[in-house]
């Protein structure tokens, strides 16, 4: 007997919209059709719960006070059960820049937890990105972005590529964007020094995310509009925002929510090793982080000072979502959940709320604070309601 679980008496939110006195069953590790007759196993009536799909996170470095760049499977592991614990049942792991063979070796072990189910592929952010944009990546080690290699750290993905950040003004960065769109991987604009035209041309060669927007890019001026205008305008892009209150000002975020549309907008962590964890001193790569009042920030060398990727958790986003940027519960589940998992090319198996997807499951309390986590049908957090 495959085991049923219903879930009901909680406000769901659906591709559809939401439902209210709403039921989710599950039955085995995917969501079943609903025997409206049976009884619940979790009853959360009159508790003002919500129940929205698991959040996918397309770019986080690390959490628990493991990295993805240590190429160790064990703490690769860590970061991930810390994210799944705040409601993150899928994500894709992010590099941070290195040497080519350190990264190649980095994919070699994230490939195969991506081959075992525990990743959802990798994300290469840096070595070709801007020397003038570089942000918490070391300069020293930056390069342009060359076909062959792009094609060197895409091949040591062994097929668990899913994106790689670039900019696409340096030496070779149309060309990698083609190579890239042309392989399957997602050609991100990002830690870019580009103008409004030479972002318009990437476009055009194939990128279609924005890497944190906003973030390690020229500011969006009123004669030099530059990559943000770009970026924003093209129905093919979808944007990354860092919903921290660090990153973004609110009235920036609601900008980008306006002229992007809620369709195009992908809330991310960016992550590092200190998510889930106190304040202190964290690596990222091969540098050394400080974190302080929950902001990180590269702790000493030419970039000292900083902002080194968040701390941020996508519950923790996704409640700021609601509660004081003022989404719509609908709009925050599209950035969360829906349009990452349309991007990396998983919507037919997580992402929303339907039959035969995995039961990839997230229930928030009536404050929006989350207190269960189900994936693939098990739980990770075991809801505790009075």
């Amino acid at each position: 007997m495959v085991e049923r679980t219903v879930l009901a008496g909680a406000r769901v939110v659906l591709p559809t919209g939401v439902v209210e006195d709403g039921r989710v069953t599950v039955e085995g590790r995917r969501i079943a059709a609903d025997a409206s007759g049976e009884r619940p196993t979790l009853d959360l009536s009159g508790k003002g719960c919500w129940i929205v799909p698991g959040f996918v996170d397309m770019h986080v470095h690390g959490g628990g006070g493991a990295s993805f760049s240590a190429g160790d499977p064990e703490e690769a592991l860590t970061a991930v059960r810390t994210h799944r614990a705040h409601g993150t049942t899928t994500m894709v792991a992010s590099t941070v820049t290195g040497d080519l063979d350190d990264l190649a070796r980095q994919a070699a072990v994230l490939s195969e937890l991506t081959e075992q189910g525990d990743l959802a592929g990798i994300h290469f952010e840096g070595p070709f990105i801007s020397p003038h944009r570089c942000g918490a990546h070391q300069p020293e080690l930056l390069r342009d972005p060359h076909p062959a290699d792009v094609r060197k750290l895409v091949d040591a993905a062994r097929g668990t590529a899913r994106m790689m950040t670039l900019a696409p003004e340096l030496a070779g960065g149309l060309d990698s964007v083609r190579l890239l769109a042309d392989l399957g991987v997602v050609a991100a604009v990002g830690h870019t020094d580009s103008s409004y035209e030479a972002t318009l041309d990437a476009i055009e060669a194939g990128a279609t995310v924005a890497t944190h927007l906003f973030n390690a890019m020229p500011s969006l001026l009123h004669r030099a509009p530059g990559p943000i205008a770009a970026l924003l305008e093209d129905e093919r892009v979808t944007v990354e925002l860092i919903n921290d209150g660090t990153h973004l000002h609110p009235s920036v975020l609601e900008l980008a929510f306006a002229r992007a549309g809620a369709d195009r907008v992908a809330f991310i962590t960016d992550a590092m090793g200190a998510a889930g964890m106190s304040d202190g001193m964290y690596p990222l790569g091969p540098m050394s982080v400080e974190v302080k009042d929950g902001v990180a920030r590269i702790a000493d060398g030419p970039t000292a000072g900083s902002i080194a990727g968040s701390t941020l958790t996508l519950d923790t986003a996704f409640k700021r979502a609601v509660t004081i940027d003022g989404l719509p519960v609908e709009d925050a589940v599209r950035a969360l959940s829906a349009n990452p998992a349309r991007l990396l090319g998983v919507a037919d198996r997580v992402g929303s709320l339907e039959d035969g997807k995995d039961a990839d499951l997230v229930v928030l309390d009536a404050s929006y604070d989350l207190v269960g986590v189900m994936r693939k049908g098990e739980w990770v957090v075991k809801p505790q309601v009075h």
